[in-house]
Order: C-alpha cells, then structure tokens, then sequence
C-alpha cells in the first residue's frame, strides 16, 4: 500500500505542476518565494546532517549498528517528506492563484491536490520505511528495537525542522506586520513591504516543510510504540499483534484517497447509473464530491473538507472491521481503532469551534479587540484556556476507555495499554487527507500574496482570502489533532520504556520520581520561553531592516522603489538556524541526563509530567494563536470596522502575539513529548538506578 501511496504522489504531483502558472510578474514572485525557501531549507539540512552523523555515531558505540541504521532511514525519510511538501507548495502557490482567476472551486482543488501530495507521501514513506526495516531484521529477536531508531531518526529531524522553520516564519510574519500594517498602514502581502518575501518563504519551511516532518513523526511514533507493545504481551499470537498497526496503516492510505478524492473531484451530470455494481459504485463515488460555488461561505468550505474527513473515517472503520477479522485478534481492538478515530475527530470539532471565526469564541475576542490591544490579548489567552478542557476530556475518555476495551479482550493492563496506542494509530489512520487539510493552507495563504504583489483583480484575492480563512481553522484544526494523538503515542511509549527498563513499580513514594515530575513538567515551559525569545530576537531584526528600508530607500513608500527582499530571508533564515540549535539539543540531552544522574524511575516521571504539561500548553498556545488570528481575519470581513479601524490594528497585535503561539512554540511541543519518550526507550537498557539511589 505504500507503494500505491508513492504512485499517486507522483501522479498528483505532475497534475499540480501542468496547472498554467499566470503571467510574468506572478511566476517572477513565486520564483522568489522558491528560491528563498530551498536555500533555507537546504542550509538546515545541512546543519541537521552533522547531528544526525554524530547520533548516529554515538548509537553505533552504545547501542548497535542496526538502531543507528534505522536511525538514519527515518532522519532521511522525514527530511525527504518535508521537503517534498515545499517543494510543490511553493510551485502549487501561484498555480493557485492562477486557479482562482476562473473560481473558487478551482482554487480550493488545485491547492487542497497540493496538500494531498504532502500528506500521501508522509504516511507512505514512512510505512514504507518501517517496511522495510522490519523485513530486513524481522529474523532478529531485537527487530522492533532496531525500529524505534526509526522514530527517534523521524522525532529529531521533526524538531528541529519544527522550530527552525517556525521561528522563520514568525519572524518573518511579525516583521513584516508590526511595520507594513501598523506603522506604515499598507495591506497585508504588499509588495512594498520588503518583509512580504520572507514572509511566504516562511509559508512553506515553517507551515510545509515543517509540518510533515512534524507529522511523519506522530505517525511513524504511533506505529512502533503499538508495534513495541504488541510484542510485549502478545506471547504466541505476537505476530498478530505487532502486525495489526502496520495493516491499519496499509488500509489507511485507500481511506485516505477516497477522501482525498471528493475534493480534487469534479462532479460528472453525465454520469451514467445502470444497473451494474461499477456504475452503482461510480454513482455513489460522483455523488459524494464536493460542489463549491462561488457564493459558498466559509461554514460551507468547512463542510466540504469535513465530508472528505468524515467519508475517509467511515471507510477506514470499514477496512479495520475486515482487518481484525483476517487478523484473528479480538473483536474489541476494533472498537478501539473506533475510540481512536472519534476522539480524532471530536479534537477536531472542538478545536475548529474555538478558532474558527463563525463562531463566538472568535468573535469574543474581535469584539475585545474594540477597547484596544490590551483585552485583545487577554480574552485571546482566556480562550485558549477554556479550549484546553474538552481535548483533555476526550483524551482522558479514550484512554479509559482503550484500556477497559483492551483489559477485556487479553485479561492484563498490558493488553490495555497496547490497546491506547492501538487507539493512536486509529486516530491517525486517515492522516493523508487529514494532513492534505493542513498542508493546503499555506498554500492558500501564499496565493493571496502573490495576487496581492501581481495588482490582480479584487475578486481574485477575496477568493484567496476564503481559502486562506478556510486554512487558518483546518491548520488549528491539524495541530489539535497532532497534539492530541501525541497524548495516545507519548503514553504508550512511556509504557514501552518502563518495560525496557526493567521497571517494576512506579512509586511516587520513591524519592527521585516527584523530582522527575517536576523537571520534566518545567520542561515545556522552558522550551516554549526559548522557542518564543528566538522569535522575538529574530523579528526585532526584520523590523529593524524593514523600518531601515522605508526610511533610507527613496520612493519605496511611493511605490516607484524596490525593497531588497533578500536581505529580510537572510536576516530570517540566520536567526532560525541560529536559535533552533539549543532547544532542540534540549530535548535529546534533558532525558539522557535524567536517566544517568537520577536514574530510571526519575526518568518515567519526568515523561509523565513533561506529557501532562506539554499537553495543555500545546492546546492552549495552538488555539489561542488561531483564534488571535481568525478574529483579525473576522474584522477585516468588515465586522467591528474593518480593516484599518482601530479594532483592526489590535486585532494585528493579537495576531503577532498569536503568531509564535500557534506556528512556532505549540505545535513543537506535541514532537517534544514524544521525542523525549522515544530518546528514553532507544536508551531504556543503558539507564540504571542513577547517582542518587535511596
């Protein structure tokens, strides 16, 4: 299935890039955005290949040759997925815009096509990969092991891609408002601003690039850590077990492109329907594509993207059904894969209702925006607050519930907790157009830019702006899915190293465990206030640059200048890869010294509260940046002024605050739980009872 997956990427991919591409000016301002994002991401990578190398290294003298070598497949796979991504969104951006010269319809299927590209090739390669690893030492008793280098290959390049990407574009994005909007009072995406560049590069490496790495990483995790369990209590019908997530993933990727399917579509009124089962079978396929016509609201782009999600869900259950059954294990792992897919969604449903802007989350914050910036920003963190509560609630549910199923079918805690991780996979099974929801949005977002830039007629960048409104929920939306599937993985994995580790008891009486709690509960904080400074840093010199450029370059203002838009990517891209170094080394580092120096049992604790913590910060920061940036894109619809009033430059300020919450700080938190925990179960055997034993 893989395989079928890699096919249709290429396929798809070459549908993209046949799209007309408009005129002159249009492809010389994608050009730009091209050329900025390969450089940044070919300078990343760079730096990302020496510490791969030296892990890699340092695997192969502590560990063995096999975990390094799957180690590098998975940095290399995530890497290759990340880039892919980018690679067409910044080719798919100005096709996009071209496409939304003929309609919005057109707009939304070539830029949602891009994005399904980006999401078929995670969840293929990264299957694909595991594949092959577990076939090639699938002799070896240590087999899944040597496959949790894999994820841990995927995790660090996931990172560090994560951060040095959203520190980019924030940067570039703060910039870039702080001075055009505010100061200066010229609209977004202005191509006087010599930001407006550095700005859409950020798109891509940040929203794109960064993205599928982020991505690759749940999925890959969410396999090997069910995988790992399975074979832990599986006993004689191990095979059975460790086999099951690998074939929910296969199935995923035929879900995945049925709802894929219904948005890059077109309704066939000719169809034939006869009496035949293909023609039944393409009658009901014709009648489940998407129809948008070009008064459609933004609550009717988000029910047409709901409906893709929804119809891939409901034949994944389908597929699973038959899977379990052909598998010989019990009936209630179904249910479980059932648990996985609700909680994914009812995340999904929760998190587009607060940041959405048609509904009164959103629309609380734009009316605060009214007596000025200061309660902007306050009922912004009190909504994301508040959104905090139903995710936990559902994962909370679902993991008791995975547990009850799981302790039912096998008798043991064991089977319980495999079957939470199951409840991960299932979670992420249709994370091709899932993720095809997310990775469009940038996108989208680039379209506007460049129709902006290009002077093209207003109805074109109003049809842009939908897309891009649509984005911004589906993108929160991807980012409460992640999160929450990171709770399922991370908690499995913490179950698979106390297993590695020998850890027969898990005593908040033991004197090294609360200490762990609490460093790894501080964990989240400190990386957020790292990740959140950098940015800072890095947009006070794109500020600084911007300010430099209007007042020294005559006639910029006017219009009759060119800004130097290379130097604000290069400002961003040196700032990135500058700051994203130390909070990622942070997450290798951290739990190899808590498990040397206070020992194993201190390093569980530290997990648990680096999990628990991360959990509601990541919620909280993803949402509020969502709604702080939704509710700007509500008063610019005209409500409470609209765009230039008073409540529209608070708006602004939310939404640069925003910015970094939900792009840079947030989502990298979900590949921090779960990076420490699989950095902990590479190196479980290694860990003894530490420099403080009791």
């Amino acid at each position: 299935m893989a395989l079928v997956g890699i096919v249709y990427v290429i396929w798809q991919l070459r549908r993209v890039l046949a799209y007309e591409q408009g005129d002159d000016v249009m492809r010389r301002i994608s050009s730009a955005i091209q050329e900025g994002a390969a450089a940044f991401l070919n300078r990343e990578y760079r730096i990302l290949s020496v510490f791969v190398a030296a892990v890699a290294t340092v695997i192969v003298i502590f560990l063995q040759w096999q975990t390094a070598v799957a180690f590098l497949l998975g940095a290399v796979a995530s890497a290759g997925a990340g880039y892919l991504g980018m690679y067409v969104a910044v080719r798919a951006n100005v096709r996009t815009t071209e496409a939304a010269r003929s309609g919005l319809h057109l707009g939304l299927q070539v830029a949602f096509a891009s994005g399904a590209i980006m999401g078929m090739s995670v969840i293929s390669f990264s299957l694909l990969g595991m594949t092959v690893l577990y076939l090639l030492f699938s002799n070896d008793p240590n087999c899944l092991i040597y496959i949790t280098g894999f994820g841990f290959g995927a995790s660090s390049i996931a990172l560090f891609a994560r951060v040095g990407g959203g520190i980019f574009t924030k940067a570039a994005d703060v910039g870039a408002d702080l001075v055009g909007k505010i100061e200066k009072g010229i609209p977004e995406d202005d191509p006087r601003n010599p930001a407006v560049i550095a700005d859409n590069v950020g798109d891509n490496v940040g929203d794109v690039a960064g993205m599928g790495a982020d991505l690759f990483e749940s999925y890959s995790g969410s396999i090997i850590a069910a995988a790992t369990l399975g074979a832990a209590f599986g006993g004689d019908a191990a095979g059975a077990f460790i086999a099951l997530p690998f074939l929910i993933a296969a199935v995923g990727v035929i879900s995945s492109l049925f709802g894929i399917y219904i948005i890059v579509a077109d309704k066939d009124p000719n169809l034939a329907v006869g009496t035949r089962f293909v023609d039944k079978a393409l009658a009901l396929l014709n009648s489940q594509v998407a129809d948008i016509n070009e008064n459609a609201s933004l609550q009717d782009l988000l029910d047409a993207l709901r409906h893709s999600v929804w119809a891939a869900s409901a034949l994944i259950l389908v597929l699973t059904l038959l899977t379990v059954i052909v598998s010989g294990v019990h009936f209630n792992y179904w249910l479980v894969i059932l648990v996985g897919l609700m909680a994914g969604n009812a995340i999904a449903y929760v998190t587009e209702y607060y940041t959405a802007y048609t509904e009164k989350p959103t629309q609380s914050i734009a009316k605060a925006c009214e007596t000025g910036a200061a309660t902007t920003i306050i009922q912004g963190l009190s909504v994301g607050m508040m959104s905090t509560v139903f995710p936990v609630l559902i994962v909370a549910v679902a993991i008791l519930a995975s547990i009850w199923l799981g302790i039912k079918a096998d008798g043991s805690i064991a089977a319980g907790l495999y079957a939470v991780a199951l409840a991960g996979v299932g979670m992420l099974s249709t994370l091709g157009v899932t993720l095809a929801t997310d990775a469009y949005g940038p996108v989208a977002d680039n379209a506007g830019g460049i129709a902006e830039m290009a002077h093209l007629p207003p109805e074109v960048r109003h049809r842009t702006d939908a897309l891009d409104s649509l984005g911004n929920t589906t993108a929160a939306t991807g980012k409460g899915f992640a999160i929450g599937s990171a709770v399922l993985t991370a908690l499995a994995l913490v179950a698979a190293y106390v297993s590695a580790a020998k850890i027969e008891n898990l005593d908040l009486l033991n004197p090294t465990m609360l200490p762990g709690i609490l460093i790894g509960a501080m964990m989240p904080y400190l990386f957020s206030a790292l990740t959140m400074t950098a940015v800072s840093k890095a947009a006070y010199a794109i500020v600084m640059e911007v300010r430099r450029q209007f007042h020294e370059i005559p006639g910029l203002m006017e219009g009759t200048a060119s800004p130097d838009y290379a130097t604000c990517v290069d400002i961003s891209t040196e700032g990135a890869l500058r700051e994203m170094i130390f909070p990622g080394m942070l997450a290798v580092v951290v739990p190899l010294l808590t498990g040397f120096v206070l020992g194993k049992e201190a390093l569980a604790g530290m997990l648990i509260g680096t999990t628990t913590s991360g959990f509601l910060l990541a919620v909280m920061m993803a949402n509020a940046g969502g709604a702080w940036d939704n509710a700007k894109k509500w008063i610019e619809t005209g409500e409470s002024g609209g765009k230039g009033s008073d409540a529209h430059k608070a708006a602004v300020v939310g939404d640069t605050v925003g910015d970094p919450f939900k792009d840079t700080s947030g989502p990298a938190l979900n590949i921090l739980i779960k990076l420490m925990s699989i950095v902990s179960l590479v190196f479980a055997t290694a860990f003894g009872s530490g420099w403080f034993s009791f």
